[in-house]
């Protein structure tokens, strides 16, 4: 029978199941304890793979924990527990490690596998809400969900315990990252189809401005002339090149103001008198986060991008920098 519910009834009720289920994390949270940390390090230690077993919302639940860790650095698949019994048994390798969801830790198809897993030397490991039940007893380690009750008002459709074992497999992934070294250069290979992953694997020559739009005058051109090119190529700065395109000197606007203050004549002077000489510069083939970090460190406003034989390719400004930052939080 269906019941009339109110918008304000219907935002209690949201803000009830909300709050269960964040209090199942907090609770899951609280009691991590020995388990959990044997089993990161048995997955950092591992030779093989991670196959994350499950069935009903739990395999749900495990699909994403096992793609959570292979876009993260640990490989991972995910194997329906009943499938296993039909052949897909056949993907598990020695070497391997077995990643067993079941909240009750007492699910028929899922607690017949580790006996096979064991013969097979695989180490198994159970997520599970009892440690006394058969699943957690016949693992070689387990990791305990705290969920005292589930938010479903008749206690049992899964929604905090699913949340809780979804949030302890992004936690075990976390972790492992961090065990691992993976930076956010690696998750760019795993993601190269992803916003975030074009991002990261973005060059300094990506983002640069460069060919006709990049500002650059010979070294006997007037501080006249350097200036009529950063206005036309909208430039805060300019570099100065030798004849075979090398970096010789960099010139800004502030040192044009810095220039007007002591020296009323210095637009007729040459900018090679004028200019910084040996300034610092930026690979063409820095990443483009590397980059960012060194625009900052440093505090620039602009800087010269050069080639690998000192050859000036481009200019990076603050702006350039700004939008890309930008794009890589929004990703």
């Amino acid at each position: 029978m269906k019941t009339a519910m109110t918008d304000a009834m219907i935002r209690k009720q949201a803000r009830e199941v909300l709050k269960m289920e964040a209090e199942a994390l907090e609770a899951t949270a609280r009691g991590l304890d020995a388990g959990f940390v044997a089993a990161a390090r048995a997955i950092a230690a591992a030779k093989g793979r991670v196959v994350v077993v499950g069935l009903g919302k739990s395999g749900h639940v495990g699909r994403k924990i096992a793609a959570t860790l292979a876009s993260t650095g640990t490989p991972a698949f995910f194997v329906h527990a009943a499938e296993a019994f039909h052949g897909d048994l056949g993907m598990l390798a020695r070497g391997d490690i077995a990643l067993m969801l079941s909240f009750s830790g007492n699910s028929g198809d899922v607690n017949k596998l580790p006996p096979f897993l064991s013969r097979r030397k695989l180490t198994v490991i159970s997520m599970t809400g009892n440690a006394a039940s058969p699943l957690a007893r016949l693992s070689d380690i387990h990791i305990a969900i705290r969920v005292e009750k589930e938010a479903c008002p008749y206690n049992l459709a899964p929604t905090s315990s699913t949340t809780a074992m979804l949030a302890a497999g992004d936690a075990l992934a976390i972790c492992l990252m961090r065990m691992k070294g993976f930076k956010k250069e690696d998750f760019a290979v795993f993601h190269p189809g992803g916003a975030l992953g074009r991002l990261l694997t973005c060059s300094v020559r990506d983002i640069m401005h460069g060919g006709a739009d990049n500002p650059i005058v010979r070294e006997n051109a007037s501080v006249r002339d350097a200036l009529f090119v950063m206005t036309e190529r909208k430039s805060g700065a300019v570099s100065v090149a030798g004849p075979r395109g090398e970096l010789r000197g960099f010139f800004t606007d502030g040192d044009l103001r810095r220039g007007l203050q002591k020296d009323a004549s210095i637009l007729s002077r040459s900018i090679g008198e004028v200019m910084t000489r040996r300034p610092t510069s930026i690979r063409d083939n820095l990443p483009a986060v590397e980059a960012a970090r060194v625009f900052y460190r440093r505090k620039f406003a602009n800087a010269p991008v050069v080639d690998a034989k000192g050859r000036v390719v481009g200019i990076l400004d603050e702006k350039n920098m700004m939008e890309f930052v930008a794009m890589v939080e929004k990703a």
